[in-house]
């Protein structure tokens, strides 16, 4: 008589798999852009990133991390200050992850910025404060307590000071290795340029580059950090030898307006500018206009000033200048197009009218720089 088995337990439910709320980005050599700079330029193009900027991966992998790791998933509700790129990557990964995120911004955040927040659907944008540190502390004292007291799972995004956010950030070294092999180019970049506000970005960049140790071997890359004058903070901090907080942004940059960078950030910055690796470059809002509208003209593609920074080390001789030295026409040079969304038509031809004159004289000519597009493009004022 056949014997009834014993009935095994089911076995444990699989965690649910989330879509990541960061996606590979295009890596494409510009014909353009490297005439223009004298040598091999390589456009990462993370303003095709699902909010518009690099900020969707270190703040994708946080969100995505928070709602791994929490006890209920089901209650969590993430919780930005920022007015700008990082609450807008914060709103499409909580998207992404089917989870609500709420921005508390200060009350100088322009309309298109808040249009922009909810357009990409914020749960709610509140509006508190005079900066950021004010709209900050309201959002984690007052709207972050009263949702835990409500049975809420309240997390707050940070922009930029995090681990997980630079191993976020991090996952852009590991795409431009894998395509730059596809595209045939061995040895990796010479140079990746990078702007730098409160350095997450900049943390994520070393950590793939300079602290792997294979990468760090097999490369010999340089990092230029990036800075607008007026929130030159790793700047200040590197030339003072500690870390430094500025009275306030002047730059209008304000992508890049931290008054302070991460601790970490100052010290792999310190680490590898002492080790020949790192190189800190300051350009002016005038420089980083000129970048912004050259980049629309030579590749048809809009970002603002904070990612207009990197461009413009292209034109008139400024890679050499930041690089103190002479490029190679077979140098490798890798640009974070970080993107940003502050940024319109109307204002990059404004820039154009203002700025179009920068490089007027160079060696002698008229022409701004190499003959590519925004060179015959440039107004030619006496």
């Amino acid at each position: 008589m056949a014997r009834d088995l014993p009935q095994q337990p089911p076995p444990p439910p699989s965690p649910p798999q989330h879509q990541n709320p960061w996606r590979q980005t295009p890596l494409i050599e510009s014909a353009n852009l490297s005439k223009a700079a004298g040598c091999r330029i390589f456009l990462k193009l993370d303003l095709h990133q699902p909010s518009g900027s690099f900020k969707s991966r270190g703040i994708g992998a946080y969100c995505l991390h928070a709602l791994t790791t929490a006890p209920d998933p089901t209650r969590l509700h993430f919780y930005s200050s920022s007015g700008g790129n990082a609450g807008l990557a914060a709103v499409h990964a909580a998207q992404t992850l089917g989870r609500p995120c709420t921005v508390v911004v200060p009350l100088s955040t322009k309309p298109l910025m808040i249009a922009k927040l909810r357009a990409a659907g914020a749960a709610q944008v509140v509006q508190r404060g005079a900066s950021w540190k004010e709209a900050d502390g309201y959002m984690r004292e007052v709207v972050m307590a009263e949702a835990e007291r409500a049975g809420e799972v309240a997390v707050g995004v940070h922009p930029f000071d995090d681990p997980v956010v630079w191993d976020g950030n991090a996952t852009v070294v590991e795409e431009v290795e894998e395509q730059m092999v596809e595209m045939g180019v061995t040895g990796g970049p010479d140079v990746v340029v990078a702007s730098v506000g409160g350095g997450g970005l900049f943390c994520g960049l070393v950590q793939g580059i300079l602290e792997d140790e294979r990468r760090r071997g097999l490369w010999g890359t340089e990092i230029l950090a990036v800075e607008t004058l007026g929130a030159e903070s790793l700047a200040r901090a590197l030339g003072d030898g500690r870390l430094v907080t500025l009275e306030g942004i002047t730059s209008l940059a304000t992508s890049l307006g931290a008054t302070r960078v991460a601790e970490r950030t100052f010290e792999l910055a310190r680490k590898w500018e002492k080790a020949g690796r790192v190189r800190s470059v300051v350009l002016s809002d005038a420089e980083a206009a000129m970048g912004c509208w050259c980049f629309a003209d030579d590749e048809r593609m809009l970002v603002e000033l904070s990612c207009g920074v990197n461009l413009a080390l292209c034109y008139g001789g400024r890679l050499e200048k930041a690089l103190g030295r002479p490029v190679r026409k077979d140098e490798k040079v890798v640009i974070e197009v970080c993107g940003g969304q502050n940024v319109t038509a109307g204002m990059v031809e404004g820039w154009r009218q203002e700025y179009g004159d920068l490089d007027a004289a160079v060696d002698g000519d008229t022409q701004k720089v190499a003959n590519v597009p925004s060179a015959a493009d440039a107004p030619k004022r006496a």
